[in-house]
This record gives structure tokens, sequence and C-alpha cells, in this order.
């Protein structure tokens, strides 16, 4: 599909239990005949990536976002020649890029704008995150923010999506070279089969779906249908070009009651990618589900809210005390209004714009039970977990108190308490209402 060869080079740094750096860095391995570079340790995976320079690159999204985030601290932080020059390419870079890497003609203007951009910009930033060599790079895992997959592609990264899981061996959906699209996961490969259910939940059968759970038959009846279907658990839809689209997991899709969106769509994890893809902000955790509006728990990232703090001569004693700084939760709003302007040109979730939000007073931890080892939130555990913050939300407070246990990597326990401000976001009209 993506004609690999044994000229590949290909770097495993992912944990070996996982199904993903089976395929990619064994399986396939097999077949073509590549090179399989290992790290020294994972402190210098990034080092060894710049050094190797794979042509074959895979990672879930949250190393894509990782990069990122240090790429625009670096650059808050260079000198205003530097910093202007690299957001006047990044504009030239957003308009063109996706056009040049799906083999679209532009005009030629802009085709020598991106040229000069290429080579003051994106190929020096290319060769500093490893990537001057990669011919075609996989995300996958959960779904990737369309804002961030677009910056890799604009600066003429391949990076394309995939859809799968361990139960399917990975591949169920691929994105065809030009038709790499932020929404979309691809087109069912060779030998797939996909359906959706009556309640839009996605059915795969493949020669490649387990036989069953290890020793757990309640299990196995439970994923796979007598005639050999297997339940993803995920929503979405086939558009109309035969790319399947998926929205979030089937079981945390729901639908707004009451207010201005009564009926609509609330899908929290697309909502919550969008947020993540500014640099401030390190995770998000949306609710709405039968409620007559969305509101969101907001994680800075520490560390690039830190140095645009300290740009500022803006002083704070640690993590609670800067996430309730004013001039943080605007730095914080002007981030969700971007998203909720964004929302609503979207027909089908612009109800999923955020109406109220908190930032948390600690970073969600997989430790402390609110994240997963994979670092996926458990929006469930955290609702209840944190039910007098989201009572505030809904109730119209301008501020909650909270009180909360945390765990320590020694095992020690303590607990963080912080009054969190509560802060309103601007909502927008639906562009198609407003037409």
């Amino acid at each position: 599909f993506d004609r690999l060869t044994e000229k590949e080079d290909v770097l495993a740094y992912l944990p070996p239990a996982w199904i993903g750096q089976n395929i990619f860095s064994y399986a396939q391995w097999l077949v073509c005949g590549y090179v399989v570079n290992c790290p020294e340790s994972s402190a210098t995976v990034t080092i060894d990536l710049k050094e190797i320079g794979p042509t074959y690159y895979f990672a879930p999204p949250r190393v894509f976002e990782g990069m990122l985030t240090s790429v625009m601290i670096r650059m808050e932080d260079a000198g205003n020649f530097k910093r202007r020059m690299f957001h006047h390419f990044m504009d030239v870079a957003k308009r063109v890029g996706p056009a040049l890497m799906d083999g679209k003609s532009v005009g030629v203007l802009d085709r020598l704008s991106y040229m000069l951009g290429d080579w003051m910009v994106y190929g020096p930033l290319r060769n500093n995150l490893g990537f001057s060599r990669v011919r075609v790079a996989y995300t996958a895992g959960e779904a990737i923010g369309p804002d961030l997959f677009t910056f890799y592609r604009s600066i003429g990264i391949n990076i394309k999506q995939l859809y799968g899981s361990t139960e399917t061996a990975v591949f169920v959906c691929l994105q065809p070279d030009h038709e790499a699209r932020a929404d979309t996961v691809g087109v069912p490969i060779d030998g797939v089969q996909i359906k959706l259910s009556a309640t839009g939940e996605l059915l795969v059968r493949s020669p490649g779906l387990l036989k069953g759970y290890y020793k757990n038959d309640a299990a196995t009846r439970e994923a796979l249908t007598e005639d050999g279907w297997y339940h993803t658990g995920d929503a979405g839809f086939l558009t109309p070009g035969g790319h399947l689209k998926i929205i979030d997991r089937a079981k945390d899709v729901g639908r707004l009651m009451g207010g201005p969106f009564d009926g609509a769509m609330f899908a929290p994890k697309y909502v919550e990618n969008k947020l993540k893809f500014f640099p401030h902000i390190k995770e998000a955790v949306c609710f709405g589900d039968k409620r007559e509006k969305v509101c969101a728990f907001i994680n800075i990232d520490f560390e690039a809210v830190g140095n645009w703090a300290e740009r500022r001569n803006l002083p704070y004693a640690g993590y609670t005390d800067l996430a309730q700084k004013p001039e943080v939760y605007q730095l914080i709003k002007d981030c969700v209004e971007k998203v909720n302007a964004d929302l609503a040109e979207d027909t089908l979730l612009a109800g999923s714009q955020v109406s109220r939000f908190l930032v948390l007073h600690k970073e969600l931890d997989a430790d402390d039970g609110e994240l997963t080892r994979t670092n996926k939130v458990r929006r469930g555990f955290i609702a209840e977990k944190y039910q007098p913050l989201i009572d505030g939300l809904y109730g119209g407070m301008a501020e909650q108190f909270i009180e909360t246990v945390v765990k320590f990597e020694d095992g020690r326990t303590g607990s963080v308490s912080a009054t969190l401000k509560i802060s309103d976001a601007k909502t927008f009209t639906p562009v198609k209402v407003a037409a």
C-alpha cells in the first residue's frame, strides 16, 4: 500500500507489548526486510530519532502533540525576527502546504513563497524533529486533532492516519497518498469489510480478527457476533467518498438536552483533541451528555505556560498557583473561543461548543486513576471524583473549592486544595443557521 522496501529505516521505540510495535517493527520487517533501529534507552529516543532520520515512522498523537509543544516553546524564546519569520511562513504553509502534499496545483507566487519557507523554516524544522527523511508517517491509537494533523502535513511531512486495534491486527482503514484528511481515517484495505450498526457503531470483519480473548469466553461473545463481525465500540460514518470518519467511542457520544442546541450530537473526544492542539493545553475533559451545554476541565501544559509566564514577568509558586492566574485564564479562554469558532462551522458538531470551563488545580495522573496507563482520560471516573466542580460549572457559580487526594511517586499520599475560578466562553451561531 505504501510501497515499503528493504531500504526503509524504522525506529523501534514503542513498548514491545503493544500491537503497533509488533506490526511496524517486527511483522512488516519480516515482509520487507527493512532496517529496524533500537534506541539506546528511553532517554535518548529524541536524539536517536534525529541521528537515524527514519524513512517510515509511527507514533500515537500524544508524541506528535509533545513535539509541536516543544517547537512552539522554542519559537517563543527566539528573537523577534526569527519569531516573526516563523509565523509568517507558517501562515504560508497552512494555506499552501496541504494542497502541495495532495498533489494539487497552486499559484506561482504561493509556490515560490512555500519554496522559500521550506529553505528557511520547514526544512530546518523537519531536520530538528528527526523527520528530514520521512517518506510516510502514520499516527493511530486515538483520534488526532485536525489542526495538529494539518500542521505536520503543511510543513511537508507525509503524515497519514490509520484505523485499527489489537483485535483487528491493527489494519482496518488506511489513507492513500493524496487522500489524507484530518477528519477521516481512510478507506478499508483489501480483505476488510466494515459496516455500521443501527446505533452507529462500527463493525469489522476480516481475516485479521482475533479468535477470542485469552481465557475470557464472555468477553469474546460480547465482542464477536456469530457471523464473524467484531464490535469496535467506535461511532462513525462513511463519507460520500468512501472514507471512514470516527467521531468518538460509541459509549461516549451523547446528545445535548434543552437549550439552544437541544438534540445536537455531543462528541467529547473530538472537542478535546481540538483544544489540545494549542501548546498551552495539555489535557481537556468535556462534559455535556444529556445537559443543555458543554463544559470543560482544562489542564495547562506546565512547561509551555510557565515559559509564557516567565517571558511576561508573571511570578508563580507552582502548578496550582500558575493555573489560577487571571492572565492564564484569559490565555486559555482565547484558545477555547477559537475552538468554538471552528466548531460553529461544523454542522454536525456545532452544539459541542464549550460554554464554561475551569483550569484544574493539578495535572491529571494515571497514578491517581484519572488517566489510563496509555494516558487516555477516564471521563467517568473524573466526573465522579470532581462532581463538585461539575456542579459549579453547571450551577452558574463563579468559583468552587475542591480538595483532592494525590499519590506521589514514592507511594505516599497527600492532598491538594484550591478555590478554582470558573469562566464563561463565547459561543457562536452555527454557520448553517446564520446563513
